[in-house]
C-alpha cells in the first residue's frame, strides 16, 4: 500500500487489515515486538496474535460494516514465537477510506510505564554520579592523611602489639582508597573511542568466564551476525559485559556446583526502538540470560544504585559501574527477573 511505510516512524504498533483480520501491511514496531517478519505476518492474521480474539473479531465486523467508525479495548498479545509471553495492549480500531481495510493500532500499556521508570532513572544515575563523585573526592583526602600518619606512627614505635594495630589502619585504608578508586574509575579515564564489534566483545567476556569456570557452566552463543559495528570504546564495553556476567555466576554458584547452570549471550538488532525519552531506528540489544535464582525483590528496583548488593559482602558497584560505561555510549541496560530466569538487555544505539 503506497504511503504505509510512514507507520515504520511510529512506536507503535500498526498493522492494515481486512474485515476478516487477514493482515495486509505491518509496520517495523509489530515486526519487532513479534520478532517476525513483514512477510511471514501479511501471510497471518491480526486474530492469531492476541490471547483471546473475540473482541476484535467482533470489533473488525463493526467497523467494517460502519457501524462505528473506531472503537477500543484492552487485551493480551501473544508473544511469538508462541509460548514466549503475553503482553498488555490497548487496541483501537479505525475505519479506512477504503470500505474493504481496517487499520489496527495497538500500544503496550507498560510503555508509558516504562518511558517514566527510564526516566527517573536516568535521574537518578545522573545525581547518583555527582553524589558519588563528591563523596569520594571528600574521603579521599582525608584517608591518605590517616594512612600516612599510621605509617610515620609505625616508624616510631618498637611494640610488636602496637605495631599489629598500625597495620590494620593502613590495610583498611588501602581498601578503603581502592573503593574510592573503583568509584572514580568511570569519570577519570577519557573514552577510547574505535570501531567496536559487540561479538569480539562477548567472546572476550566469555574466554574469561569459561577460564574462571570450566566445569559446571555453560555459555551458550546465540549471536546475529549481521550487526555492523559502531563507535565505541571497547576496553568499557567488555567491563560493563563482564560485571553484569561476573554478577550472573554469583547468583548461579548453587547451579554450578550441581553442574546444571546456563548463562546465554544473545545479540539481535532492534529497530524503531526507544529508550531514554528517544527513538532509534537501529538499537544494538544484548541479552545476558541466566538461570538463576533470580534479583531479589526487595532490591530488584535499586540494583544500579551504588552500593546496593544482593549478596552478603558485595561491593554493589559492578551493575553501576556497568550502567555507567553503557550511559556513556547512550545506551542503557534493562533488566527482568524472575526465579529461573534473568536477563540484563544492554541497548545501544546503531549508525
Amino acid at each position: 500500500m503506497p504511503g504505509f511505510e510512514c507507520f515504520d516512524m511510529l512506536a507503535t504498533m500498526v498493522a492494515l487489515v481486512d474485515p476478516e483480520g487477514h493482515c495486509l501491511q505491518a509496520n517495523s514496531a509489530l515486526e519487532n515486538i513479534l520478532a517476525v517478519s513483514r512477510r511471514t505476518l501479511r501471510r497471518g492474521s491480526v486474530l492469531d496474535w492476541l490471547v483471546d480474539p473475540t473482541q476484535m473479531r467482533e470489533t473488525l465486523a463493526l467497523v467494517a460494516s460502519n457501524q462505528v467508525s473506531t472503537s477500543r479495548f484492552d487485551a493480551l498479545m501473544r508473544r511469538l514465537p508462541l509460548g514466549t509471553g503475553e503482553l498488555p495492549v490497548h487496541v483501537i480500531v479505525n475505519q479506512t477510506e477504503w470500505p474493504d481495510r481496517v487499520l489496527v493500532e495497538m500500544l503496550e500499556i507498560e510503555q508509558q510505564t516504562r518511558l517514566d521508570r527510564e526516566e527517573r532513572t536516568l535521574g537518578l544515575a545522573q545525581a547518583n554520579k555527582e553524589l558519588v563523585r563528591n563523596l569520594a573526592h571528600e574521603i579521599k583526602n582525608p584517608l591518605g592523611g590517616i594512612r600516612g600518619a599510621a605509617q610515620l606512627l609505625a616508624m616510631e614505635i618498637d611494640s610488636k602489639e602496637l605495631m599489629e594495630y598500625t597495620g590494620v589502619i593502613i590495610h583498611e585504608a588501602d581498601r578503603l582508597q581502592a573503593l574510592v578508586d573503583r568509584l572514580l574509575a568511570p569519570h577519570r579515564r577519557a573514552q577510547m573511542v574505535g570501531d567496536v564489534n559487540i561479538h569480539e566483545v562477548c567472546e572476550r567476556v566469555r574466554s574469561l568466564i569459561l577460564a574462571e569456570y570450566p566445569r559446571g557452566l555453560d555459555v551458550e552463543r546465540d549471536y546475529d551476525t549481521s550487526i555492523p559495528e559502531f563507535r565505541g570504546d571497547r576496553e568499557q564495553l567488555i567491563q560493563a559485559v563482564l560485571n553484569i556476567v561476573h554478577n550472573a555466576t554469583q547468583a548461579l554458584a548453587e547451579r554450578i556446583g550441581a553442574g546444571d547452570a546456563r548463562l546465554q549471550l544473545r545479540t539481535r538488532v532492534g529497530r524503531q526502538v526507544t529508550f531514554g525519552r528517544r527513538r532509534f531506528r537501529l538499537a544494538l540489544e544484548l541479552h545476558i540470560e541466566d538461570n538463576g535464582p533470580g534479583v531479589p525483590e526487595a532490591i530488584r528496583d535499586r540494583i544500579f544504585h551504588p552500593l546496593v548488593s544482593g549478596r552478603e559482602g558485595g561491593s554493589g558497584l559492578g551493575l553501576t559501574l556497568a550502567q555507567t560505561f553503557v550511559q556513556q555510549h547512550h545506551g542503557t541496560i534493562e533488566c527482568d527477573s524472575a526465579p529461573g530466569r534473568t536477563v540484563f538487555k544492554i541497548l545501544i544505539p546503531l549508525p
